[in-house]
């Protein structure tokens, strides 16, 4: 049985969720044992932080989780490029009153971007310009 206690809509994740989630795009189906494990290497925190966490993120929709086996399994709700999409958009549109430039020069002025990192961005500029035209 998959369970999902609450199906409202997406709510944002935390930064601790955040790092969850991380986990999960990464490895994929986990338990709450392998998160832990995985976060180990990062930050200090304890198994029942974790699973409660992961029980909250449920509720938020953020996760799903799957009580079949012994061990619940988790899983992502949405892909990594989904979840990316909408905290971009939404801080866009939140801080940055819906422009792309302001958040771009925001974003480059907060920290040194290598010259590799920026031809990346030019690339990417020019790509995403082709394909809407």
């Amino acid at each position: 049985m998959v369970h999902r206690m609450s199906d409202t809509s997406l709510q944002k994740p935390t930064a601790s969720e955040l790092q969850i989630l991380q986990v999960l795009w990464e490895r994929g189906r986990s338990t709450v044992r392998e998160v832990h494990d995985a976060l180990q290497e990062e930050k200090a925190l304890g198994y029942t932080t974790v699973l409660k966490l992961m029980q909250i993120m449920t509720a938020k929709g953020l996760v799903r989780r799957n009580e079949e086996q012994r061990a619940h399994v988790y899983e992502a709700e949405q892909p990594a490029e989904k979840t990316k999409r909408q905290f971009a958009s939404d801080v866009l549109q939140r801080v940055f009153d819906g422009s792309a430039k302001e958040l771009m020069l925001h974003a480059l002025a907060g920290r040194r971007s290598s010259k590799n990192e920026i031809e990346e961005l030019r690339r990417l500029l020019d790509e995403y310009e082709r394909t809407i035209r």
